[in-house]
């Protein structure tokens, strides 16, 4: 049986000008507001969908990773997920950068750099973004 996630946004006036609000309805956690300049431009305070979009992909890869670890018999001790999107208007999503930052006891870098990318690939949140033609992973296993 499907897990169901929902938030919901609100908005008010045309693109330039207007504003909105999405709101986290199955957690609770919160209402953030949103505008076009804050997606297109500077932040001010506001989020946007991309930001919210690289929220989701650096959890979702840090479960997908956290996931291949235990199945080959290894436990994390830290994991730490970046994600960049690059949003254009007029194109879109044009990329997203992952920067994994990771500290796994008795772990070669083969092996590591072999799991990270697996991971990349078989995370939910990545093959939901697959129309995105640049995705990529920058992954440094700590001592």
């Amino acid at each position: 049986m499907a897990t169901v996630r929902k938030a919901h946004a609100v908005w008010s006036g045309d693109l330039p000008t207007g504003s909105g609000q999405v709101t986290l309805d199955s957690s609770g956690l919160g209402t953030y507001d949103v505008t076009w300049k804050a997606r297109a431009e500077e932040s001010g305070g506001k989020t946007s969908p991309e930001e919210l979009i690289a929220a989701a992909h650096s959890a979702c890869f840090s479960m997908a990773f956290s996931l291949a670890l235990s199945e080959e018999g290894k436990t994390p001790d830290r994991l730490e997920t970046h994600a960049e999107v690059d949003f254009v208007p007029g194109k879109g999503i044009t990329a997203i950068r992952l920067t994994l930052s990771a500290r796994v006891p008795g772990l070669s870098e083969d092996d590591f750099q072999r799991l990270a990318n697996d991971a990349k690939e078989g995370c939910p949140v990545s093959q939901a973004l697959a129309a995105v033609k640049d995705i990529s992973l920058s992954a440094t296993l700590e001592s």
